[in-house]
């Protein structure tokens, strides 16, 4: 019988440049949760303390906040991506 492990995907956000790429194409989905699991995922590759101590959250409030569904708010989403050094931009279509 094969046995799979849980895909995790903070195990290959390794590099500026990967995390980039995941977060970009999350927030072409049309669901808003996909970005905020994306965005736990990168917060979890870089210490999920670590960031919420910079960003001047509590751990548990952090993952709480980045947990699909959750209704986050624009400031915490902020805080986060300016912790892990990435900015959304906007272009036309």
């Amino acid at each position: 019988m094969t046995r799979f492990t849980p895909f995790d995907a903070s195990e290959f956000l390794d590099s500026e440049d990967a995390i980039a790429a995941y977060l970009a194409a999350a927030l072409e989905d049309p669901d808003p949760g996909l970005f905020v699991a994306a965005l736990g995922d990168v917060a979890k590759a870089r210490g999920m303390t670590e960031i919420a101590r910079e960003a001047g959250l509590g751990r548990e409030s952090l993952y709480k906040a980045l947990t699909p569904g959750s209704k986050l708010r624009y400031e915490t989403v902020r805080k986060v991506m300016d912790v892990l050094g990435v900015k959304l931009t906007v272009s036309s279509g």
